[in-house]
């Protein structure tokens, strides 16, 4: 691609070897990965140096490399190997994400919230991609780092793209709607994740909505209208998505069976179907609805967009388990909001007479860490019959649970995540709906095999 290597050029100060005109593959931040005529983008971390694998970079088939003026550059790089001289290599490699967005200049749609946010990209695509040719954020590549490699690897055809924006303190959403200036922007809703380095469910809404810092002039945002805490965000530019009869647009007539929901919109004729679990997804959908009707698709083209969604593995994702059980693996991450939603969705699932929970420890909610455990025992009740924690936080769940005196469930808590296992086995046939969701750090999704 001969346009990154005239971009390269502008962003860097100075080069190894003059007057080479240079094309590349792609741009690329990990020395591991094949990278056959590929930019090398050493980045300098906590506790790693990129420069330091410039070696195994070459070995990979990288032809160039961003480099750090301040370093020392290696013995016996191949006579041909260019260096592009840069003050700092991250921000170059931002600086050179902001020109090739400038100059394929797609359609942007910025995605954040608490939850969410991924399957909200994935319905987002799924639609607009009925009409435009879409690239979206791949995987979890959707911070400081991860935004500008999925800017850099659009296709220069790409008409419309998705960026995920993710963050864990104050002023990262604002510097990647920077990078990202997108069109449009969604906000999908206000949990409790990073609540230890932001404060307060307050703080994290004001971090959320930093997404309109880099909203172009004639942006729109559309935001989780059920959601207190972003009203003082309100602006000409912002509009509601949600259930409240407030909202500007109200999600109404909800139907749901064991494949996902119909519904419609206040005021409108059409019924939407969506082929997802969690009665949470249909306003992430809605979301998607009110971006393709702004961009002019037809209600046919959103339809046909809804019935095809695909989404990212880990979220809500449905398995078929032993002796023809179900199996929904939702352990990509967590929050009390996401698991609360999650468990709402195995409850309103028809047809299983077992409904049984493993819910595991929720990380970073900060020094009220226990009382949001406990505030998911509010959502346990009939039809769940069983409840399994795992881990010492889960462990808050069963004893909120159990302060509530219900005996209608069987319970039990297990430190480990294997020893769960047997427990569940036992219980499975085609009667049997298991929830498995927890903070990814306790990686619970790998019991799933055992289940399976």
């Amino acid at each position: 691609m001969k346009l990154l290597g005239k971009l390269v050029e502008e962003v860097s100060d100075g080069v190894r070897k003059e007057n080479i005109n240079m094309s590349f593959t792609g741009v690329y931040t990990d020395s591991r990965k094949p990278m056959a005529n590929g930019l090398f983008i050493p980045i300098v971390g906590e506790r790693f140096d990129g420069h330091d694998f410039l070696h195994s970079a070459i070995e990979k088939g990288a032809t160039a490399s961003l480099w750090q003026q301040d370093k020392s550059i290696p013995d016996n790089l191949p006579e041909d190997f260019q260096l592009f001289f840069v003050q700092e290599t991250l921000q170059a490699l931002q600086q050179l994400a902001k020109k090739y967005l400038a100059f394929i200049d797609p359609i942007v749609v910025g995605v954040t919230g608490s939850n969410g946010k991924t399957t909200t990209k994935d319905i987002l695509d799924a639609v607009l991609s009925t009409s435009f040719k879409t690239y979206k954020t791949q995987g979890n590549y959707n911070n400081h780092i991860g935004l500008p490699l999925t800017i850099l690897g659009m296709e220069n055809d790409c008409e419309l793209l998705i960026l995920e924006m993710g963050m864990s303190d104050f002023g990262e959403i604002e510097l990647l709607s920077n990078i990202g200036e997108p069109h449009f922007a969604v906000v999908t809703n206000i949990g409790e994740s990073h609540i230890e380095q932001l404060g307060s469910r307050e703080g994290i809404a004001q971090a959320k909505m930093e997404i309109i810092s880099g909203l172009r002039d004639t942006g729109k945002v559309f935001v989780d209208g059920d959601e207190p805490l972003l009203t003082p965000f309100y602006r000409e530019n912002v509009s509601t998505c949600g259930f409240a009869d407030t909202c500007d647009t109200q999600i109404t007539d909800v139907s749901s069976s064991e494949y996902g929901f119909t519904f419609t919109l206040r005021g409108q004729e059409t019924i939407y179907e969506l082929p997802l679990l969690g009665r949470h997804n249909i306003k992430n959908a809605t979301y998607a609805i009110m971006v393709g009707r702004k961009l002019g698709l037809t209600e046919k083209s959103i339809q046909s967009g809804l019935k095809q969604v695909n989404l990212t593995g880990m979220r809500l994702e449905r398995l078929q388990g032993s002796n023809g059980s179900t199996i929904i693996n939702d352990a990509y991450n967590s929050s009390p909001t996401s698991m609360k939603a999650a468990i709402q969705a195995v409850k309103e699932l028809p047809d299983f007479s077992k409904r049984v929970l493993i819910l595991g420890d929720m990380y970073e909610l900060g020094p009220d860490e226990k009382q949001l455990h406990h505030s998911v025992a509010s959502a346990i009740e009939k039809p769940i019959t069983h409840l399994f924690t795992v881990g010492e936080k889960g462990q808050w769940i069963l004893d909120a649970f159990n302060e509530k005196n219900d005996h209608t469930l069987i319970v039990q808590s297990f430190l480990n995540k294997d020893d769960v296992i047997d427990s569940t086995k036992r219980l499975l046939d085609n009667e049997t709906i298991v929830l498995i969701k927890a903070s990814r750090g306790l990686q619970l999704e790998t019991i799933t095999k055992h289940l399976m």
